[in-house]
Order: C-alpha cells, then structure tokens, then sequence
C-alpha cells in the first residue's frame, strides 16, 4: 500500500502585471494556509516522506511552507513538469521519483490535480488553492502506479472548511 497526498498550491497573487504567471508568489491568505496544511499533515501523521512540486514560484513556495510545519526533514523534488501538468505527468514524476517511500505529496496546479484525483478515484472533487487530498493506492511499488491504478479517497482537506 502507497499513500499519495495531493496538495494545490496555496493563494496566489495577481497584484504585478509585470510577472509571468510562473513567477506569482502567494497572498498573506496563501502564506497562512500553506503552513496551517503543513500543521494538518503533522496533526494527522501524515508527513509525506517525499516533496514533489512544481518549479512554479506559488507552487514551491507552498511545498517549503507545508515542509517547515508538518516535520518534513528532507530535500524538496523540484520539477517543471508539473507546471500545467496534466494527470500523466503527475503519474510519471511519482514512478521516476518515488523509489522506496511509503507517502508521497505532490504540489502542482488545477486542473491537472483535480482531473488526477478523479482518473485515480472516480470521485470529482472541487480543489481550491491550498486544498489537499489523500489516496491509498493498492500498489506495493511506485513503478507500478499507473492510469488503471484504482485508489482509495481517503480525505479532503480545503482549509476554509477547517
């Protein structure tokens, strides 16, 4: 059994027409909610053994954030790939990086990770920035999590509900 945490990186802000949408950083809302998921995870004991974001400056910022408060210790995997990363990206970066870890977290961008919840669960879900969702996956390796792997919602965590 794998755990894949899901997590959409937290509010981002518009304000500076001079940056790319790759550049946005978060808002204060964003900045306050990546660490209140990080706290979630560690509440939980659902401190990822591995981090792999988006390169994208909102993703990234979310993924170090989570990190510092859910007792992450380890290098964060940073990626291109799943900026604008469609379902197949964000199964493809987990086989090539996962290797031995038992819980693996994502952070990346819609709708890439709402179409990947639903191929993995059949279960539409609504994710708002910051939002994370938990699947079990029947597989015992990494290298086996494909498009016909059939998970197990096991959560959903949108931090305006908490």
């Amino acid at each position: 059994m794998k755990t894949l945490l899901i997590l959409r990186h937290a509010k981002s802000s518009w304000e500076n027409a001079n940056l790319t949408d790759y550049e946005r950083p978060l808002t204060s809302r964003g900045k306050q909610d990546a660490p209140r998921m990080g706290r979630l995870l560690l509440e939980n004991d659902l401190t990822p053994d591995l981090i792999i974001s988006s390169s994208a400056e909102r993703a990234l910022t979310t993924a170090e954030l989570v990190a510092l408060n859910s007792g992450y210790e380890q290098e964060i995997t940073v990626t291109r790939q799943l900026y604008h990363g469609d379902p197949e990206d964000y199964l493809e970066i987990v086989r090539e990086k996962g290797g031995p870890h038992g819980r693996v977290m994502v952070v990346g961008h819609n709708p890439g990770l709402e179409a990947l919840v639903e191929e993995l669960t059949s279960s539409y879900q609504i994710m708002p920035t910051a939002a994370l969702v938990q699947v079990n996956l029947p597989i015992d390796s990494w290298a086996d999590f494909t498009d016909d792997v059939s998970g197990e919602l096991v959560g959903v965590w949108r931090p305006k509900e908490l």
